[in-house]
């Protein structure tokens, strides 16, 4: 049964970040004037203002800041993958993002300070979203 996914807007801004992850990729900013890695893709640098700001690749990995899991969820599709985990992952490069927890994955195996990569979950042909699971 395939499961329908409410897609994000997908803007000039956000469009590499969205492109990234179809391909596997995790791209995340950085500034060229200050050196701050930063995310979520904005044009600014959140640190000093700069619009001189470039795309990079992430190593895909990282550690958990925190992680919930949740038990009930009536919205579409997410009532039928309950419990499942959302975590906030602290990246190598600095930044900190919140995903999905890989839902092959029991939410009980989520640990603070875990080593986590991040992959990738195809939420249609054009789009897939980044995930996180247990560090290999």
């Amino acid at each position: 049964m395939a499961t329908e996914w409410f897609h994000p807007v997908v803007d000039s801004e956000s469009e590499p970040f969205w492109i990234g992850c179809h391909q596997g990729k995790l791209m995340i900013k950085r500034c060229k004037a200050c050196s701050k890695v930063y995310y979520y893709p904005r044009k600014f640098c959140p640190v000093c203002w700069s619009e001189d700001t470039e795309w990079i690749e992430s190593k895909r990995r990282g550690k958990i800041y925190t992680y919930s899991t949740v038990h009930q969820n009536p919205a579409q599709p997410f009532a039928g993958l309950c419990p499942y985990g959302v975590v906030l992952v602290d990246l190598d490069e600095g930044p900190r993002i919140m995903m999905n927890w890989d839902f092959s994955v029991p939410p009980d195996q989520m640990k603070c300070g875990m080593d986590v990569e991040v992959a990738f979950r195809s939420g249609s042909d054009e789009l897939s979203l980044p995930i996180a699971r247990p560090a290999k």
